[in-house]
């Protein structure tokens, strides 16, 4: 037997020894702590849920199973403890986050059918150029536009074929050492990451943060689609800037030839997409349509004028969210026949079926845990242990929020993180009288900023998997990008955050104070 596949084998028997460990560390710790600790013996409701998210949590962190099925444990345990009904813990995994979700992926996969995603990307690098630094620049630009309106697992997976054949230009064959070829691959991984903060449907936990919030605040004002890129994309450009003179200095400076450069099938491989379909100009109409919709429905407030939004033409506004725009612009697209096609239409269940279900069940479970936190206790509870950091002044405990959250990302799924960590900061902003979305938006923005391994986020894990990039030089570059990044989010929220979200930081919200009860 050849040590390769000795290597192979014990690897084998090692993972699932690690699989077996895990599998059973989540129960044992759940039941150790119902049996031996009793944060308030008055309450046993608030030891149960702890309990639980600690079994959520072993088994997020470890995955054992399937992250969508450990997201499925509330629906079973809180009833049995009786932490929650079953009925409203049910509730939970559906709602108007989840189809928001639903809606923009659908926009999101009609874009992938016709390879509409392609020729914005080639249109954004023709018009950047091909030198090094317009190229890096170009790469960047096309991955973060994408990211903001799909997810950046898809993102990734769309642009890095166009730069891989790119790339067998540059170098034909994987370089040893630091290259600019791992310059621009590390670009889109981390512009896929930063793209996604700059609207709600960019990456999952902004959704989580959008339900956990009116979850654990129902009298809170509703966070919209506007208020959140008014932040998150003066946020995101600085974030972009940051990575693009990085990558620079680390990778742009080694040697490439400018022929070569010159010679790359850009333009080609734009021209080879032909003029645009009608399929292709229905779509960008339709998400066009959608992100004006999302932007322009609730009023915009600018000092002492008021610019209405479109939702104020209903009899009753408040019925109508995001989520409402979402599916109804998507429906169309399944009766919208192609052309010169017999009951061929622009989408079809074939392509929408593969819509990720595994993240809406995982959104579910963060959103009945939450729920669970709320009603129990427990978010409240855990704010009061971490009381004695309020000492501290705000922007060193956001700042300390931000990196926490960012390095524990680096080792589990941003979604699961964020799921685990809004509840504990609603709590412990309620617990300090402080604005919970003081705590609560930096939180969720540094769970996508990780960007030092492989499993933090997919678009690291597609990048690694071009083999053009080994740990170690993501592992440099990235923990520079995510202390940079943890600065940056707690200025901006500074700078402009408390003005975006009408937040004082001297004053305590009236609508958080039921949460004290």
């Amino acid at each position: 037997m050849k040590n390769q596949d000795r290597f192979q084998i014990s690897l084998g028997v090692s993972t699932l020894r690690s699989q077996g460990f895990a599998l059973w560390a989540g129960p044992v710790v759940s039941a150790s702590l119902m049996l031996f600790y009793k944060p308030e013996p008055a309450h046993p409701e608030i030891g149960y849920t702890l309990a639980i998210a600690a079994w959520m949590a072993i088994w997020w962190i470890l995955e054992p199973v399937p992250l969508a099925i450990t997201s499925l444990l509330p629906v079973a345990l809180f009833p049995l403890l009786s932490v929650m009904d079953g009925q409203t813990v049910s509730s939970a995994y559906f709602n108007h986050v989840i189809f928001l979700f639903i809606g923009g992926f659908l926009i999101a996969l009609a874009m992938q059918r016709w390879e509409l995603h392609r020729r914005i990307a080639l249109n954004i690098l023709s018009i950047t150029g091909t030198g090094k630094s317009r190229l890096l620049l170009g790469f960047m630009l096309a991955t973060a536009l994408l990211s903001m309106w799909m997810s950046n697992t898809a993102t990734a997976m769309m642009v890095v074929p166009i730069l891989m054949s790119v790339l067998t230009q540059i170098e034909p064959e994987p370089a040893k050492k630091r290259s600019f070829s791992t310059g621009l691959l590390l670009g889109v991984a981390y512009s896929a990451s930063i793209g996604g903060i700059m609207t709600l449907v960019g990456t999952p936990p902004n959704l989580s943060f959008l339900r956990i919030y009116q979850v654990m605040f129902p009298q809170a004002p509703a966070v919209t689609f506007l208020q959140w890129m008014l932040f998150a994309v003066p946020v995101g450009i600085l974030l972009i800037a940051a990575a693009y003179i990085l990558l620079y200095q680390r990778y742009a400076r080694v040697k490439v030839s400018e022929s070569v450069l010159n010679e790359l099938p850009i333009r080609q491989m734009k021209k080879d997409l032909g003029p645009m379909s009608r399929e292709e100009k229905i779509v960008l109409a339709v998400f066009l349509l959608m992100a004006l919709l999302w932007i322009t429905r609730s009023d915009l407030e600018i000092g002492s004028a008021t610019i209405r939004g479109w939702a104020s033409l209903f009899g009753k506004p408040e019925f109508i969210n995001d989520g409402t725009i979402a599916i109804a612009v998507s429906l169309p697209l399944f009766m919208i026949p192609v052309k010169d096609s017999k009951g061929t239409r622009i989408m079809d269940w074939d392509t929408a079926s593969h819509l990720p279900w595994d993240i809406v069940l995982l959104f579910g479970g963060g959103f009945a845990l939450a729920n669970g936190f709320r009603d129990s206790g427990l978010s409240l509870w855990l704010g009061e242990q971490l009381q004695g950091i309020s000492v501290l002044p705000p922007v060193v405990v956001v700042l300390i929020i931000c990196l926490l959250v960012t390095f524990l990302t680096e080792l589990t799924s941003n979604t699961a993180t964020t799921e685990m960590i809004l509840p504990v900061m609603a709590g412990m902003a309620v617990a300090t009288h402080t604005h919970p979305l003081l705590y609560m938006i930096p939180a969720t923005l540094s769970a996508s900023m990780a960007f030092m391994l492989p499993a933090a986020t997919p678009p690291n894990a597609i990048i690694f998997g071009t083999r053009r990039v080994t740990i170690l030089e993501m592992a440099r570059t990235g923990f520079w990008l995510n202390l940079i990044g943890a600065v940056i989010i707690t200025a901006a929220f500074y700078l402009i955050g408390s003005a975006v979200f009408d937040i004082n930081p001297g004053e305590f919200p009236g609508w958080a104070m039921p949460l004290l009860k």
